[in-house]
């Protein structure tokens, strides 16, 4: 598609987020509408019955029919629902497209049903989020973008429906004149290997300098991109020079059928990268790709660890929140660059809140958008067209601000992202905050690590590395985390002075661990992009269970 038809549906598109943003001033009312209408529609259901939707005109009789929920509540409804019976869960006609599985940490994912209605509803909020960035980026309508999505038909329910990622439906069925941005064809997706499902995708984007954009959901997935593309320089040369994929890589054979056009040999773009690779003794992203100038993906979190890794490989690119999105359903939209803020997608989901420090108390505050503080954390509550009502989703966030009636959200940690062996009440936050800060402090290089909880004498917490550099500094790195962490978390510090839990101490875990726990979650959910490290468990036997047996304690007791 020419540039300016682009530019004319980009005009047309930002006219949409502007009513988005400018309905906020009325999201109060917007939110009780969309409540009663979710609701309303699933009245006739038997969870509707089970919990008297056909009662409910308000948000006080909402709360008075149906308790707070979690999976468990839905699991025999969704169960019925995958055998084929629509009406255990929704209106008679329904369709439901697919089932979601989850990147949970549960032993066995979820499945949650995908909608009609609700499909809708997730593609008009992404297409809201890409808006904003064409619209701040507009050199991008003149490049391709590059996404990592996974496969949508994993596997079949008994009433044959697919199950698998809601990105890689996205991924099958965008609007036509949005394909030809993509480097990717979405036949990608049925690679169930990560690393050939990665070098592929490397191989694709690597035959042209025109990739603008990347778009993925977690940075530590463009950091093994980067890194694959580097030590496979050589492979990846020779395939675009002489055409095809390499034999090393288990590609199906009708993948590569499908992508016979775009594998043609490339002499002249195979040069280009050997005299980068010989001058720069590197094959990084940020020189094969020079116009690249945005990247997609979250920060929020956890997974901001990895932002300052990122410079490295791929340049000074500017980076683009995801905002807060799950199978369950999307929270925000951001709509500026370098934050993790963004505007509640008020417009598409009912939203409730719970102050964080009364999650999982017996009678908790309940709010409603408007009512957030500035400034206060909150658990999130979700009601969507996928079936879900009140549903406890264990965002931890924080309201920066508001815009109208609705806040801005930023994502902080998942809440099952505790771990309280002593009743400190560690968040996952508060470790990427202490640990990331010693890391500076000893001039160190960000890198993957965990925190994990042990039992002996008395409990402790053990800080899993595979880093030799970081290792190196194991005492003087205990002693800053443990002091970084007491400083964030008082009773953390009051259970270390009063005895009850010892300091700190460094365990070293072999080259590999973490790519190989990844590969195993990976493989057991289908989907590598989504995977988040874990930085914090809570789990007392999580070091006995990792694939690879961690080795002997290297730092002496950290000081109290």
């Amino acid at each position: 598609m020419q540039a300016p038809i682009r530019e004319a549906i980009l005009r047309y598109k930002c006219s949409q987020v502007n009513r988005f943003v400018a309905g906020a001033q009325q999201g109060r009312a917007t939110q009780l509408e969309l409540l009663l209408e979710k609701v309303g529609r699933a009245a006739s259901s038997d969870f509707g019955k089970r919990y008297g939707f056909s009662s409910v005109h308000d948000v006080a009789s909402f709360r008075r029919q149906l308790p707070i929920t979690g999976y468990e509540d839905y699991r025999s409804f969704i169960e019925q629902v995958m055998q084929g019976n629509i009406e255990a869960m929704f209106a008679p006609k329904t369709r439901v497209l697919m089932f979601a599985m989850t990147s949970g940490t549960t032993s066995e994912p979820k499945r949650l049903p995908v909608t009609d209605r609700f499909y809708n509803e997730y593609r008009k909020s992404w297409q809201l989020w890409g808006t904003g960035v064409y619209r701040d980026h507009q050199d991008l309508l003149k490049r391709q973008s590059l996404q990592l999505s996974s496969d949508w038909q994993l596997e079949s329910t008994p009433s044959g429906a697919p199950v698998g990622n809601i990105s890689g439906l996205a991924a099958t069925s965008r609007p036509f004149y949005m394909k030809r941005i993509f480097a990717l064809p979405s036949c990608v997706i049925k690679i169930r290997d990560f690393a050939a499902k990665h070098y592929t995708s490397l191989r694709l984007g690597m035959a042209s300098d025109n990739v603008g954009m990347l778009i993925t959901a977690n940075p530590s997935t463009l950091v093994e991109l980067a890194r694959r593309a580097d030590n496979e320089a050589e492979a990846l040369i020779r395939d675009v020079h002489d055409g095809g994929i390499s034999d090393d890589y288990d590609v199906p054979s009708e993948i590569i059928y499908a992508l016979r056009n775009r594998l043609r040999p490339n002499p002249k773009r195979a040069r280009q990268l050997q005299t980068m690779l010989d001058d720069r003794g590197a094959l990084y992203p940020r020189d094969y790709w020079p116009h690249l100038s945005v990247i997609a993906t979250w920060t929020g979190g956890s997974v901001g660890v990895y932002l300052p890794q990122l410079e490295e490989f791929y340049g000074n690119v500017t980076i683009r929140d995801h905002g807060i999105s799950a199978s369950e359903g999307r929270m925000s939209i951001p709509l500026a660059d370098g934050t993790p803020d963004g505007l509640l997608d008020y417009a598409r989901h009912y939203f409730e809140f719970i102050p964080a420090e009364e999650h999982g108390s017996h009678d908790p505050t309940v709010l409603e958008a408007h009512e957030l503080q500035e400034g206060r954390d909150y658990f999130i509550l979700l009601t969507t067209s996928g079936g879900l009502y009140r549903y406890d989703i264990h965002d931890v966030v924080r309201c920066t601000g508001f815009v109208g009636e609705m806040p801005m959200l930023r994502f902080l940690n998942k809440g099952r992202h505790f771990s309280s062996i002593t009743g400190e009440k560690l968040s996952e936050h508060q470790v990427v905050v202490a640990v990331t800060k010693s890391f500076e402090e000893l001039n160190l290089p960000p890198c993957t690590f965990t925190l994990a909880p042990t039992m002996g004498a008395k409990p402790r917490y053990e800080l899993l590395l595979e880093s030799p550099a970081h290792l190196q500094k194991a005492v003087n790195l205990a002693q800053r985390v443990q002091h970084n962490l007491a400083a964030v978390n008082e009773e953390y510090s009051d259970k270390c002075r009063s005895g009850r839990i010892e300091a700190i101490v460094i365990r070293e875990i072999p080259a590999g661990t973490w790519a190989t726990l990844r590969a195993l979650r990976s493989r057991a959910r289908g989907n590598f992009e989504e995977f988040k490290q874990p930085l914090l468990v809570g789990d007392v036997d999580f070091i006995n269970k990792l694939p690879l047996p961690a080795q002997t304690i290297t730092s002496a007791r950290a000081a109290s």
